[in-house]
């Protein structure tokens, strides 16, 4: 392995990531990475507590469902998922591609319908009805590189692809 102290952040990724890549190669099963998420559910309190690496979160429920403010709402987590993997992986293309990001800012807005959550309207949906997902670049790159940059961070981001074409969804008791 080089001394990646020594190279070009296009260089040490590549170097970081070559075993790996290797890896999938050789066995494209070793590939299939599973991710879990459990909460533990508290309903005298109306919340949900989701441990992370970075920490629990409290989810409770918005205001506009009857919350109080005081715990995150799922559904901002929901495109806070989605804006720090598109925030990831835009740093690893640009980083991949040699394009250097001064700032870069990036932004899900998502709008859903409380009439739906509360059952008030059965026609009202359930659910973020859209999701628009901006970025904010500094770059000296031209507009080619720019847009290049954005197709590959929108292909490459597990989270707006899985927003994009949703798997299947079993929900069942344990």
């Amino acid at each position: 392995m080089t001394d990646v102290s020594q190279t070009s952040p296009a260089a040490a990724l590549r170097e970081r990531q070559r075993p790996l890549k290797t890896a999938y190669r050789d066995d494209p099963a070793s590939a299939l990475t599973p991710s879990t998420a459990t909460a533990r559910v508290d309903q005298r309190a109306l919340t949900a507590t989701v441990p992370t690496w970075a920490g629990d979160v409290v989810a409770g429920l918005h205001p506009a469902a009857g919350g109080d403010g005081t715990q995150a709402c799922s559904g901002d987590i929901l495109l806070q998922a989605l804006v720090a993997c598109a925030g990831v992986t835009l740093s690893s293309v640009a980083t991949a591609l040699g394009v250097e990001l001064r700032s870069a800012v990036v932004t899900a807005d998502g709008t859903w319908d409380a009439r739906g959550t509360l059952g008030v309207d059965r026609a009202a949906p359930v659910g973020l009805t859209g999701v628009e997902l901006f970025f904010d670049l500094d770059t000296d790159a031209d507009e080619a590189t720019v847009a290049r940059l954005l197709e590959l961070t929108e292909r490459y981001c597990v989270v707006a692809q899985t927003l994009v074409s949703p798997p299947a969804l079993t929900v069942r008791r344990v």
